[in-house]
């Protein structure tokens, strides 16, 4: 299709434009398109530096930084959100009130762009998935693209290059699949790997609405569509959500081949590894194909990344468990109690708290953790309380976080930066702090 025609002299409101990339790629390309845009954050013009410089040459863009206003939200033909706009947004509510039509940029992509959309949700291993399925599909010789959730990458503007036939692979966190909901419509092939607590201060503890936007990856999906998903969420899914609702072929992944070899630790990327392939073999790729890519695939930076060795200590940057959980799956794979009963991993945590029930962690702490350092935030603020009778200590910041932990540190002890909250305070975002704890490991 044409789509510069598409947009071409609509009034777009672009609500959200971020500091990850995404935002700034979407507002460039509907620029180039000739959309009449409007890009307003709550952000001030300081915090948005490198991406307004990208955008000051478009003469049809107007900015309204520190603030929203209604009157963006009136006489206009598309609102585009960005991920995290609040559910009970007034000015999404203004909208609507207009009769005008809300979209988010990753499933206005899916509509327009003619390719076959492999969708990848779940509160965990979704990354590791994608980017695992993507390797495949290179390697098997299809034209292949990498959007959705992925940091500096405009989803909107694969636009430009996609056509009927590409695939493409897109990891989609709950947010991204309110676009779907918007639209009515779900992923040709959707992949689910899990469903946990998470983002609970977002959907103010309420794990339903959580859900809702989640099951939008197969809602609408037809009978010639895919879910591939696990026994145990399809239980789950078949307990909460309307039978009827699943009109797709439903297919269980299976257990990850026993001669395959895998350079990724841990039981939780041995099941996020059999997902992957269960899709790959959906899709028609060899076994030859897929062994290949999979037995090479080395993970994703910022997911139990293996830094370096120091004195006999591993040092593992694991920035992106923001969830209790995402921790403990860590933890498990870096020490598994039963081949070394004594603790020897020294734990740097610590962050903003999401509103989840640590309670599960905390029993999992003594069995792999010699000691803990604690970053500040307000989750930390709360947590250090319920751990009194273990050993912490706190610190102000990650350097003094990552000297206190190689103080502590012997001969086969292992540092994992695996925060278990968000990274809101201290840091911009949870790749700021991974790349600010990988800058210090390398430094030592």
């Amino acid at each position: 299709m044409d789509y510069c025609a598409y947009f071409k002299n609509k009034k777009i409101t672009l609500l959200g434009l971020g500091v990850l990339g995404r935002g700034v790629g979407d507002a460039e390309f509907l620029a180039e398109c000739g959309a009449e845009l409007i890009i307003t954050d709550l952000k001030p013009s300081t915090e948005l530096g490198s991406s307004l410089e990208r955008l000051r040459k478009y003469k049809n863009i107007t900015f309204v930084l520190g603030e929203h206003r209604m009157e963006d939200f009136k006489n206009r033909d598309v609102v585009i959100k960005a991920a995290g706009v609040p559910l009970d947004s007034l000015y999404i509510a203004e909208a609507r009130k207009n009769g005008i039509s809300i979209e988010m940029s990753t499933a206005l992509f899916a509509a327009l762009s003619g390719a076959y959309v492999v969708g990848v949700t779940g509160t965990r291993g979704k990354t590791t998935v994608a980017n695992l399925l993507f390797q495949i599909l290179q390697k098997s010789g299809k034209r292949v693209f990498l959007g959705g959730n992925v940091r500096g990458i405009s989803t909107l503007a694969f636009l430009k290059e996609a056509k009927k036939g590409d695939y493409a692979v897109l990891e989609l966190d709950s947010w991204q699949l309110q676009g779907f909901g918007e639209r009515k419509t779900s992923p040709q092939m959707a992949v689910f790997t899990n469903f946990m607590p998470d983002h609970l201060n977002y959907y103010k503890g309420d794990m339903r609405a959580y859900w809702r936007d989640k099951e939008n990856i197969f809602k609408y999906q037809t009978k010639n569509d895919f879910l591939i998903t696990t026994s145990e969420l399809y239980q789950y899914i078949d307990t909460v959500s309307d039978e009827e609702k699943i009109k797709s072929n439903v297919i269980i992944a299976e257990d990850f081949p026993k001669n395959w070899k895998l350079k990724l630790l841990g039981e939780h990327n041995t099941e996020n590894c059999a997902i992957a392939i269960t899709t790959a073999r959906t899709l028609g790729i060899s076994d030859e194909i897929i062994k290949d890519v999979v037995e090479d695939f080395r993970g994703v930076s910022g997911r139990l990344e293996f830094l370096r060795e120091v004195g006999g200590v591993k040092i593992y940057n694991d920035t992106t468990a923001t969830t209790p959980d995402a921790t403990i799956a860590a933890l498990r794979a870096l020490q598994p109690t039963t081949h070394n009963p004594q603790p020897k991993i020294i734990l740097i945590m610590g962050g903003a708290d999401k509103g989840l029930d640590m309670s599960k962690f905390m029993e999992e702490i003594p069995k792999y953790c010699k000691a803990i350092i604690l970053l500040p935030g307000t989750g930390t603020a709360n947590f250090r309380f319920q751990i009194s009778d273990f050993r912490f200590q706190n610190v102000k910041n990650l350097k003094e976080a990552v000297d206190v932990a190689m103080g502590e540190a012997e001969k086969g002890d292992t540092i994992l930066f695996s925060p278990a909250f968000a990274s809101f305070g201290l840091f911009k975002n949870e790749f700021d702090r991974g790349e600010q704890f990988i800058k210090l490991v390398n430094n030592l």
